[in-house]
């Protein structure tokens, strides 16, 4: 069996030059092998800055490399699917940065495409390697407070760059679909299922014609959360600000750190029982300042070489991106939108 996984790269996003491939490197399991860029000169500069040994001018020529097992799409969005389809009819397995795809269908097809191939595919929601989330699940599987009742969270940052993919509707730039895929995807993970009805509020930038303050309730059947997501709004560090509640029977917990890390940072998960008052905790969970990127790689390549670790199937990007077109559709109509079953 192989010791570690090749990666190819296809472009020179900045989330993967700065967050991606560096993480790759560090991973036990994973080769950075390759980095494939339509600006020959910028791949060359990017591969001898990370000690990428093979370059190429163009993305198919990255995919003709047999030695590649697994290709890594940090592409603009509106481009995901398409390289994401191709890549798996390569024969490679495929980590795409989120959001997967821009409509539900086209998940659907991925779905189709990754039977026929036989090869892996996931979302690149990088949060859910950290340790936290293990540990959410551990405390809800010991019904320590009972089952959850609601979740509730926030994801804000300042986006005016007009430049920014972020600011572009047509290629899926906007609050919802850029934060507001952390958030459904959290929900998701802490219910876990998808919700059977949705409702939105929407305000709409005037002259980049994107959401950028959104707020959902997500009916779960007896449960319920919401959350608001907002690219014009709260602070302008180097990361968004982040907040995540859920109550439960007997209690309930809050992170501060929930979603992505863009830099390593400690954190934790406060914890109140039936006995705590106000917004004091009971307990408090603690995390050293992990590299959820180099998890991320690390884990996904041990999966790739067979190694019985977790994964995430994309069909719950299926469920994500089918919430988000209910969002926007109760958004037009002022309404509550039923998600229909898949």
């Amino acid at each position: 069996m192989k010791k570690t996984a090749n990666w190819g790269v296809l472009g020179a996003a900045a989330i993967a030059t700065k967050r991606s491939m560096p993480a790759l490197n560090e991973a036990p399991s994973a080769t950075l092998l390759a980095l494939a860029s339509r600006d020959i000169d910028r791949g060359r500069a990017v591969a001898a800055a990370l000690e990428v040994p093979r370059v190429y001018g163009s993305y198919d020529e990255l995919l003709a490399d047999a030695d590649i097992d697994i290709v890594y799409v940090p592409l603009p969005n509106q481009l995901h699917f398409e390289w994401s389809v191709r890549a798996l009819e390569a024969g490679k397995h495929v980590l795409c940065e989120k959001p997967l795809c821009l409509t539900s269908d086209q998940v659907k097809q991925l779905c189709a495409v990754r039977e026929r191939s036989g090869k892996h595919i996931e979302e690149a929601f990088a949060f859910r390697n950290h340790p936290q989330w293990a540990k959410l699940h551990e405390i809800l599987a010991s019904d320590m407070i009972g089952p959850v009742r609601a979740a509730h969270g926030f994801l804000a940052k300042q986006f005016f760059n007009p430049a920014d993919i972020r600011n572009n509707p047509a290629g899926g730039g906007g609050g919802m679909y850029d934060l507001g895929s952390y958030a459904i995807s959290a929900c998701n993970m802490i219910f876990r299922r998808a919700p059977e009805r949705v409702v939105a509020a929407l305000e709409i930038d005037p002259v980049f014609g994107i959401d950028r303050l959104s707020s959902a309730l997500l009916d779960y059947g007896g449960c319920h959360a919401a959350f608001t997501v907002a690219t014009q709004s709260g602070g302008d560090g180097w990361g968004s600000q982040q907040h995540l509640s859920i109550l439960c029977a007997r209690g309930w917990l809050r992170f501060n750190f929930p979603y992505s890390q863009v830099q390593p940072t400690a954190c934790c998960i406060e914890l109140g029982d039936s006995a705590s008052v106000g917004a004091f905790p009971t307990t408090t969970f603690t995390f050293a300042a992990t590299n959820q990127f180099v998890l991320q790689a690390e884990r996904f390549s041990r999966l790739v070489l067979g190694e019985p670790v977790s994964g995430w199937p994309i069909e719950e990007a299926f469920d994500t991106l089918r919430t988000i077109e209910g969002l926007f559709e109760s958004a037009r109509a002022g309404t509550w939108h039923s998600l229909s079953t898949p």
